[in-house]
């Protein structure tokens, strides 16, 4: 079993379980959503139904992934009612969306290939797999128009963060590349049970439909990010020797986006580091 897998199998017991509790708040989030009456919602990490409960509702479908199998079990006892809701028990790590969303068969006639409509997508994701979920739903971004999720504040605060500051990182540009990250609301620790250690914040990002880069260019452009920040307080004009460029490359690049090679990488933002890319190339 590779390492990542065992560390997750090991973790699953917890599962970072913190119940959001407060109606108020479980309403604000859906109503972030929009219109759903006429599409499908999908609902990462359901818990309880809190969330659920006011999709079921408004949604003409709603998958919900529930990796816990007694609460998945339970939300098909409280929804089953409901035959807009569907309720799969699984890792979203591993879902294939192109799969979940795309038409089922006999939905269409031989040969005839439809495109899935893009959906939103909404949770109160746990924290120990907040990361590697918004990575997961970014790789499958053709599947989605919007994220609305609930984390931790601080991931939160990352997200948004401008050039320069401590928050700006890596999580950063690659939210921003995609998406339009806006935060909405920050959410107390007292609006869950148990009650966590920390703040939260539900924040909307909403997916490009156009972006700069494409193929091997988009892959260098994240490599340009990554040795960046791997080494965040080193010069632009050092960070940049990882990538395996020739110092007369490294010059040319800098000079032609007119960037101070003393500078910090991490002062830049994604349009400079798009360019400085490109020139890189």
């Amino acid at each position: 079993m590779p390492k990542a897998a065992a560390k997750r199998v090991a973790r699953k017991p917890k599962l970072g379980q913190h119940f959001l509790t407060d109606d108020a708040v479980a309403l604000r989030i859906v109503e972030a959503l929009g219109d759903v009456s006429q599409g499908t919602v999908l609902e990462i990490g359901p818990g309880r139904g809190v969330l659920t409960s006011i999709l079921a509702k408004r949604a003409r479908k709603l998958i919900a992934i529930e990796l816990d199998r007694v609460l998945a079990a339970q939300l098909r006892m409280k929804f089953a009612l409901y035959p807009n809701v569907e309720v799969i028990e699984g890792d979203v790590l591993a879902v294939d969306f192109s799969t979940l969303f795309g038409p089922r068969p006999g939905a269409s006639r031989p040969g005839l290939v439809q495109a899935p409509e893009p959906v939103p997508v909404v949770g109160d994701l746990p924290y120990y797999i907040t990361s590697d979920t918004l990575l997961r739903l970014f790789e499958s971004r053709e599947c989605f128009r919007t994220i609305v999720v609930m984390v931790q504040k601080e991931v939160a605060d990352r997200l948004v963060a401008p050039p320069g500051t401590k928050a700006y990182g890596a999580l950063t540009l690659c939210a921003q590349y995609y998406c339009q990250p806006r935060k909405i609301l920050d959410v107390p620790a007292r609006c869950f049970r148990p009650r966590p250690k920390v703040d939260s914040a539900f924040i909307e990002l909403g997916i490009k439909t156009d972006f700069p880069l494409a193929g091997d260019s988009e892959a260098h452009f994240f490599r340009l990010v990554r040795a960046i920040f791997q080494s965040r307080r080193k010069m632009l004009s050092n960070s940049l020797k990882s990538l395996g460029k020739s110092e007369e490359t490294v010059r040319e690049a800098l000079q032609k986006t007119s960037l101070d090679p003393q500078i910090r990488g991490e002062k830049l933002g994604i349009e400079k580091l798009i360019e400085l890319s490109r020139a890189l190339e």
